[in-house]
């Protein structure tokens, strides 16, 4: 069994805490604290986030697709992605993918499938897309459009290796299918960013927002659907319902679903 390391913070504990998640630790809950003192809006961050992922979850599953890749799954928190898809096209395949412990563990939340559909849970990092293929490849026909979800994980990985693993991926994804992306970005606080990243770093931990252009940089041969790259409130709003947010700025989040031809 592997086991669960309490003595630094997780991302996908720390996101649960700001959703109001019970699957996190002191560790996390301190962090998401001192991340608060930076920006108060975590909660409607997280929020937004999510609402985005189910909109365009909402609108792939509308459109045709029928089979959904999450890679960077984090806790569970319903409704998850399986739960959107199937409710537009019950018969929809979803794999998800984490490399958390505490993700496994709850496993058994993201296995409840409509009856006509299937979904699937496996253990693997993002940075071995290799092996996240294989183990898909046993449940997803990966001749048929896939769409891939990277919903608030390439922030977390360093350039090199980000733009690698979108590559990889989407190289290997037939013609048809979607990549889905949403970003931190230090647009609108540089400042505020610049101590997030440190305090990441102070942790051992790799933050890295990134400018809208560089988001776009993501999408490369790709052909965005409408509106493009955009603010994560902002995307498709007509597909779900708005998420309450404070005070006038943007809610700091880079969003884009893009088909590949």
């Amino acid at each position: 069994m592997t086991e669960i390391d309490t003595s630094k913070p997780h991302p996908a504990r720390v996101y649960d805490w700001f959703l109001g998640g019970k699957d996190n630790y002191p560790v996390d809950q301190a962090m998401a604290e001192q991340l608060l003192k930076l920006d108060s809006r975590g909660p409607e961050m997280a929020r937004t986030n999510r609402a985005f992922m189910h909109r365009a979850t909402r609108r792939l599953a509308g459109s045709g697709v029928r089979q959904f890749l999450d890679i960077g799954t984090g806790i569970p928190t319903e409704p998850n992605l399986h739960q959107i898809a199937q409710q537009a096209a019950p018969d929809a395949r979803i794999v998800y993918c984490d490399n958390d412990p505490i993700v496994l563990a709850h496993a058994e939340a993201l296995l409840r499938s409509s009856p006509e559909g299937v979904t699937e849970y496996v253990q693997a990092d993002a940075r071995e897309p290799a092996t996240i293929l294989e183990r898909a490849g046993k449940i997803l026909d990966l001749d048929q459009p896939i769409a891939l979800s990277l919903v608030a994980l390439l922030h977390f990985i360093e350039d090199d290796d980000a733009h690698a693993l979108v590559d990889y991926l989407m190289e290997r994804m037939p013609t048809g299918s979607f990549l889905v992306v949403s970003h931190v970005t230090g647009d609108f606080d540089p400042e505020g960013a610049a101590k997030g990243v440190a305090m990441y770093r102070e942790r051992g931990l790799t933050l890295r927002p990134r400018s809208r252009d560089e988001v776009v940089a993501f999408f490369d041969g790709l052909e965005l659907i409408e509106p493009g790259v955009a603010l994560a409130a902002e995307w498709r709003p007509e597909l779900g319902e708005p998420v309450p947010t404070t005070g006038d700025a943007p809610i700091p989040g880079w969003v884009g679903v893009a088909r590949k031809g």
